[in-house]
């Protein structure tokens, strides 16, 4: 085998089954076998590709909940329940967060059912989506819109993010990115589309209509994703070196990641609210979120990429976090005009979403082993989940009333302004305290 496929042992390698990805090439009337290259070519791009399709498509249901909130208050049968409507959102997205670990762990467990995972996973989303359609009552929901289709989200979601761990080593930093982003291509236009069908045709046909599209959309790339190391049939999996665990600095990012969490979800959640308690305009609070997903995308590839150009994941993840603070502070909690929200949804999403890239970034700078990054991508995610099923009672507890026009974030959001800027800045600090701490560290041994 070449010397240029040298990362395989670090991800498992075992011998060859049908239907692997392998070239075959003649040498002095022998044939040999060698593995697809990695950062490159038509099937590297093929499943990273599909991959970004798959995320983007998938995840809008969980980006959009807000439209279909909005839309269940109304409904006469669902209003008895109404302070349960988020739920179903809350779920939706957080057993993503959540389910990471778990999901992770199955798909290296048992690597050669990958692609049967991913097909589980599929078909749960598609009928999660058609059964909500015949639900009468808010629990229904919660069971169908809520709990089936975020398990089914987070089991297709792992065994992608395993497959173009193989396939991009160099360049993961942009290939993640890209994963990272999808989310933004789908916030931009999908919010408009599905409030424009419920309003039209109601959430029964709109639900109907969105499982079929997702099906004829999706349905032809499930062929397209295939690992890149072939597995043996009866073959153990290397198991993953849980030692990365012992590492302070594994755990310096994990607390950055849990404590930025905490307020990055606010934005995306309230800001439409905050605009229309200074009296813009809805469409125009929704023209907010769209323009923060472009940003998102924006952000998210280009510090992925900066990653994988050896700039330092310690200066870009402070970079992100003391900018995203910055614009928290001054053009949201100062913001009383539809231009400081427009600023403040720039930031925000080339910022504070292009810190999540930094994910793989950080699980390179704990180990360079190629599994220690999947496991550790996925339980960066978890942590910064934690934020995500905060919300609802943070917000709660911060969110006052009535909005005063003339107070910082405009008395009634101060709060979950001041959370979301400290919580950034607070992430920023500490991973500037580890920086700090290497520094003097080298310039001590340099002394000695």
């Amino acid at each position: 085998m070449r010397e240029e496929n040298k990362h395989e042992d670090a991800l498992g390698l075992h011998s060859h089954t049908k239907n692997e990805p392998l070239d075959l090439e003649y040498s002095d009337g022998i044939l040999s076998q060698s593995l697809a290259p990695i950062d490159q070519g038509r099937r590297a791009w093929t499943v990273l590709i599909a991959g970004v399709i798959f995320e983007a498509l998938f995840w809008g249901f969980p980006m959009c909940f807000g439209i279909f909130q909005n839309y269940y208050s109304t409904v006469p049968e669902f209003q008895k329940d109404n302070s349960k409507i988020p739920l179903i959102g809350t779920l939706a997205q957080s057993l993503y967060y959540l389910g990471a670990p778990f999901s992770a762990i199955i798909t290296r467990t048992f690597p050669k059912y990958q692609r049967q995972q991913i097909w589980v996973g599929w078909l749960l989303c598609i009928v999660s989506l058609l059964a909500a359609s015949f639900m009468k009552s808010v629990s229904g929901l919660t069971g169908t819109q809520g709990f089936l289709y975020g398990f089914g989200f987070v089991a297709l979601s792992y065994p992608i993010v395993s497959m173009v761990n193989e396939w991009w080593v160099v360049r993961k930093g942009m290939a993640f990115g890209l994963i990272s982003a999808s989310s933004g291509l789908t916030g931009a236009f999908m919010p408009f589309i599905i409030e424009s069908v419920l309003n039209k045709y109601g959430y029964q046909t709109t639900l109907r209509a969105c499982a079929v599209a997702l099906a004829v959309l999706t349905a032809p790339l499930l062929p397209l994703f295939r690992g890149r190391l072939p597995v043996a049939e009866t073959s153990k999996v290397a198991r993953i070196d849980w030692s990365f665990l012992k590492r302070p600095l594994f755990w310096f990012y994990g607390s950055a990641i849990l404590i930025q969490g905490l307020g990055f979800f606010f934005p995306s959640v309230y800001l439409p609210s905050y605009a229309a308690a200074v009296d813009i305009p809805p469409m125009q609070g929704a023209l907010l979120l769209a323009v923060m997903c472009i940003a998102q995308v924006l952000g998210q590839f280009t510090f992925g990429y900066l990653s994988d150009k050896r700039f330092s994941v310690d200066s870009l993840s402070i970079t992100c976090c003391v900018s995203a603070a910055i614009a928290a502070f001054i053009f949201w909690g100062l913001a009383q005009s539809i231009a400081f929200l427009v600023v403040f949804s720039i930031l925000h999403g080339f910022f504070g979403y292009g810190f999540g890239t930094m994910r793989v970034a950080m699980g390179r700078a704990v180990s360079d082993e190629q599994s220690t990054i999947f496991a550790t991508y996925a339980l960066f995610v978890f942590l910064q989940g934690v934020g995500n099923i905060l919300v609802t009672p943070l917000s709660a507890a911060l969110i006052s009333s009535p909005p005063t026009h003339d107070h910082f974030g405009i008395g009634k959001y101060e709060g979950i302004v001041i959370l979301t800027g400290t919580s950034s800045v607070l992430a920023g600090i500490l991973i500037g305290v580890w920086l700090g701490f290497r520094i003097i560290s080298n310039l001590y041994k340099q002394s000695n």
